[in-house]
C-alpha cells in the first residue's frame, strides 16, 4: 500500500520528537545522577554529626530523580486517573504497598502518581528486580536503600533472609514510610501462564488480568515491621485502660495500575514518546495491616484483595468498580506543575554545569 505524504510527514515527526527526547534524556541522566552522588559525598561530613538531616537532604534529592522521570511520561502526554481511598491521608503513616505489574513501565507511573502524596516518595523504599541494580539509575537506589531481589527458587530463601537483615539496617535508621513491592514476582505476559497453572493444580481463582501474588517477601516485611501490640492494663484499684501508639506498618496499600485496552506503556515509550497521548488508571485500597501474621491470615488478608475482580471490571466497562455502599466510583485526575517540573530539570542541568567548572578549575590547579 502506498504511503501518503501526510503519513510519511507524520512518521518524519514521530521518529523526529523520540530522537530528541532520547537525546535529552541522555542528558539528563549524565547531569542529574553523577550530581546527586557528588552531593552526597560532599555532604558525608553531615551525615557523620546528624544522620536525620543527611537522610532528609537525601530524600528530597531522590524525589527530584523521580520527578523527572515522571516529566518524560508527563510531557508526552502519559497522564494519571486515580480511583478508589485518598491515600494521602496516611502519607506520614508507615505502609506496605502491593503493586500489580504489567511492563516496565509501570515503575514510571507509580514514580509520577506519587509525587503529589507529600513526603511518600523521598521517604519510600522499593523491592524491585536485581537486574535495576546495573541501569542507569541503580547508583542512586543503592545509595537511597532500595532492595534488589533475586528471583528464582533456588535464591529464594536466601533472599528472604537478606531482606530482613536490609529492613532491620535500613528501614527505620533512614526514617523511611513506604515499602513499595510488586507481589507478582514478574510481568503478567511471563507469568500468567505458570500462575494459572499453578492456580489450576491448588484450586486456586483463575485470573487472566493479574497473577497469583508471591508472599514470600511480604511476609518477611509484615513480621520485621509490624511491631507487637503493647496495649494494657496497669494494675491497681483505679486503673485506667491506656493504649500505646500505634507503631511500625499501619497500612497495606492495594494498588491497581489499569491501561485502557489492556496496552501497557513501556519505558521505551515512556522514554521515546512515541505512543498517542494516554491515561492510566490508578487504584488504591487502604486496608489496615493483618494483626495475625500467619501465612493463612497473609492469604485472607493480602492475597484476596491483592486478587479483586477490580482489573475484570475496569477491563469490560473502562472504570473501576464503586466502594462497598456506593452506587458510583469517583475518579481523580493527577496533576503535576510544569513549572515546578522546569525548575528541577533546570537545577539538574544548572548542578552539571556547576560541577564541571569545579572538576576543571581542580584540574588546572592540579595539572
Amino acid at each position: 500500500m502506498a504511503v501518503t505524504l501526510e503519513q510519511a510527514r507524520r512518521v518524519g515527526y514521530t521518529c523526529l520528537k523520540a530522537l530528541l527526547r532520547f537525546a535529552f534524556m541522555v542528558a539528563n541522566n549524565l547531569v542529574a545522577i553523577p550530581s546527586y552522588v557528588l552531593y552526597l559525598i560532599m555532604l558525608q561530613p553531615l551525615r557523620m554529626l546528624d544522620s536525620k538531616s543527611f537522610w532528609y537532604i537525601e530524600g528530597v534529592l531522590f524525589k527530584w530523580l523521580l520527578a523527572m522521570v515522571a516529566s518524560w511520561g508527563w510531557w508526552a502526554g502519559y497522564t494519571v486517573v486515580e480511583w478508589g481511598d485518598d491515600v494521602k491521608a496516611v502519607s506520614e503513616d508507615e505502609a506496605m504497598v502491593l503493586v500489580n505489574h504489567q511492563a516496565t513501565g509501570d515503575v514510571c507511573t507509580l514514580m509520577m502518581c506519587l509525587q503529589d502524596k507529600g513526603t511518600v516518595v523521598r521517604q519510600m523504599m522499593w523491592l524491585m528486580d536485581h537486574i535495576f541494580k546495573y541501569t542507569n539509575f541503580g547508583i542512586v537506589s543503592l545509595i537511597h536503600g532500595d532492595f534488589f531481589i533475586r528471583q528464582g527458587r533456588t535464591h529464594r530463601d536466601q533472599q528472604l533472609v537478606l531482606l530482613k537483615d536490609h529492613l532491620e539496617k535500613y528501614y527505620r535508621s533512614r526514617n523511611r514510610k513506604w515499602i513499595v513491592l510488586f507481589p507478582e514476582g514478574g510481568f503478567l505476559r511471563k507469568r500468567r501462564e505458570t500462575s494459572q497453572a499453578f492456580a489450576k493444580k491448588n484450586n486456586l481463582p483463575f485470573l487472566k488480568h493479574v497473577t497469583l501474588p508471591r508472599l514470600g517477601a511480604t511476609q518477611v516485611i509484615l513480621k520485621t515491621l509490624v511491631a507487637p501490640q503493647e496495649n494494657g492494663t496497669p494494675t491497681g484499684g483505679d486503673a485506667v485502660i491506656k493504649e500505646s501508639k500505634a507503631k511500625g506498618l499501619q497500612w497495606v496499600i492495594d494498588t491497581t495500575i489499569a491501561y485502557p485496552k489492556g496496552e501497557p506503556i513501556d519505558i521505551q515509550t515512556w522514554i521515546l514518546g512515541y505512543r498517542q497521548p494516554t491515561v492510566t488508571h490508578v487504584h488504591y485500597s487502604l486496608n489496615p495491616f493483618p494483626l495475625v501474621l500467619s501465612l493463612h491470615a497473609l492469604v485472607n488478608s493480602l492475597a484476596l484483595p491483592f486478587l479483586s475482580i477490580k482489573c475484570v471490571f475496569f477491563s469490560l466497562v473502562g472504570a473501576f468498580p464503586p466502594p462497598k455502599g456506593q452506587t458510583k466510583a469517583i475518579s481523580r485526575e493527577m496533576t503535576l506543575s510544569n513549572l515546578w517540573l522546569v525548575g528541577i530539570q533546570s537545577l539538574a542541568f544548572l548542578s552539571g554545569g556547576m560541577w564541571y567548572c569545579i572538576f576543571q578549575y581542580l584540574y588546572h590547579c592540579l595539572f
